[in-house]
Order: C-alpha cells, then sequence, then structure tokens
C-alpha cells in the first residue's frame, strides 16, 4: 500500500473526523453479513453496492494500491470500521487492489462536496467509506 493512501486514509479517518460507516440497517442485510461477498466486478455493480445504502455517485477516478500485509493502527481503526460492515478487507492483506472513488450526487450538507470511496480486490468489495468535511451522515 503506498505511503499517499495510508495518509489519506489516516487524515480522512482521524483528522477529519467524518468518516461515515456504510452499515446495513435492516435485518435481513444484517442476515446476510459474512455469508455473501457484494459483487464490484463493474461500475454498474459499484454503484448498485453505494445505492443500496442510499447513496447515488458518480465515479470520478480510480487508483492501483496494494493492501499492507501487517496493518498500522490507523489501519486497523479502518479493518475494524469494515469488520462491523461484514466486508472482509483482512482476508486480503498483502494483496494488489483498486480504489474508486465517487463523488455523492444525492446529499451535499451545506453545499458540501461529499465524497465515497469502495476498495475492491478479485472483483469483490472489500472496504467502503462515505466522507466529508467535519460531517457525519446517518446511512439509514
Amino acid at each position: 500500500m503506498s505511503k499517499k493512501f495510508v495518509i489519506s486514509v489516516v487524515a480522512v479517518a482521524l483528522a477529519l473526523c467524518a468518516v461515515i460507516i456504510i452499515s446495513p440497517d435492516n435485518k435481513e442485510t444484517q442476515d446476510n453479513i459474512g455469508s455473501a461477498r457484494t459483487d464490484a466486478s463493474d461500475t454498474a455493480h459499484r454503484k448498485a453496492y453505494f445505492a443500496s445504502h442510499g447513496w447515488e455517485v458518480d465515479e470520478i477516478s480510480e487508483k492501483d494500491i496494494t493492501i499492507p500485509s501487517t496493518f498500522s493502527e490507523a489501519y486497523e481503526e479502518y479493518a475494524v470500521i469494515q469488520d462491523k460492515q461484514g466486508l472482509p478487507l483482512r482476508e486480503y492483506a498483502g494483496r494488489e487492489a483498486k480504489v474508486y472513488t465517487y463523488e455523492v450526487i444525492n446529499y451535499s450538507p451545506n453545499n458540501e462536496k461529499m465524497l465515497a470511496e469502495l476498495l475492491v480486490c478479485d472483483n469483490t468489495a472489500i472496504a467502503s467509506v462515505v466522507y466529508g468535511n467535519n460531517e457525519k451522515i446517518p446511512v439509514s
């Protein structure tokens, strides 16, 4: 994993205090956590993932990264968030992946730009986050 990505994660998660956990609120989704992988093989599937949580998004970039084999303290905090969401980030430690970044188009508190990121490995969503500047937003 590049140092830039780790710094971005730390900056987003800690410095801005604006990480939004995309966590399922309905029982049906909670029952399926861990039992099924989230297909992220193409743009339609990735956008559908966010739509299933109420976020409408437009892709703005993609970047290749390497997930660290050993997680730093900041990355461990990020992994705990993914565990709570039922996403398998830990299973992909040390692997090559892609980070897809999106602009959230259906929510803009105080005209603030909101971003969403989806980490994908082997066409599977393994981590996700929605964030903005100093604004936490309920997912439901």
